[in-house]
């Protein structure tokens, strides 16, 4: 697939697909954000992250309303991933390359290489290859990721990183923990 075909860019508001946004426009790639809203509890200040992030790199974005909430299992939104690849395919940009910012080091299926492989599959099933989904920081973990952002001077105060709430975050969940720990605020 050409290098000048757009990416979906899935937009959390986090660090990660922060990340990605950098990436991609160093390599000068055209880059739509998707944000999905799905009841989550963090909605609103994900929302807002992605906001200003999109606005910072002067991105175009949309926001998409899966109008259910995910299955949670402790911290993990069961098909989450999968839910956003599926629904990113079916907005009509074809061909398109998905990206998604995993990293190595996540105990969760969707964020993994087997995760990525079986996508591809069913991507291919449905698009005949026009579709394809890219994880570029796969082999990355956190520690990777934020020494990229802060090489890169990826703007990771305008990031939101709780899951289980809204502005302040908790400071608790595995996210807040990470941040404080890793990325240090």
């Amino acid at each position: 697939m050409s290098s000048r075909t757009p990416v979906l860019l899935l937009a959390s508001g986090g660090i990660d697909s922060t990340a990605l946004m950098d990436f991609y426009l160093r390599r000068k790639v055209s880059i739509q954000c998707i944000h999905f809203q799905y009841g989550q509890p963090n909605g609103q200040s994900e929302a807002e992250a992605v906001e200003k992030l999109t606005n910072y790199y002067g991105l175009e974005k949309s926001v998409v309303q899966l109008g259910f909430p995910l299955m949670k299992r402790k911290e993990e939104l069961l098909g989450r991933n999968t839910f956003f690849v599926l629904a990113a395919s079916s907005l009509g940009v074809t061909p398109a390359r998905i990206a998604l910012g995993i990293h190595s080091g996540s105990p969760y299926y969707d964020c993994s290489r087997l995760f990525i492989e079986d996508c591809q599959r069913v991507l291919d099933g449905y698009f005949q290859g026009i579709v394809r989904l890219e994880a570029p920081f796969l082999d990355f973990g956190k520690r990777d990721i934020v020494r990229y952002c802060k090489t890169n001077n990826v703007p990771i105060q305008l990031t939101y990183s709780c899951q289980t709430q809204n502005y302040p975050p908790c400071g608790k969940c595995t996210s807040c923990l990470d941040r404080q720990q890793i990325v240090g605020c």
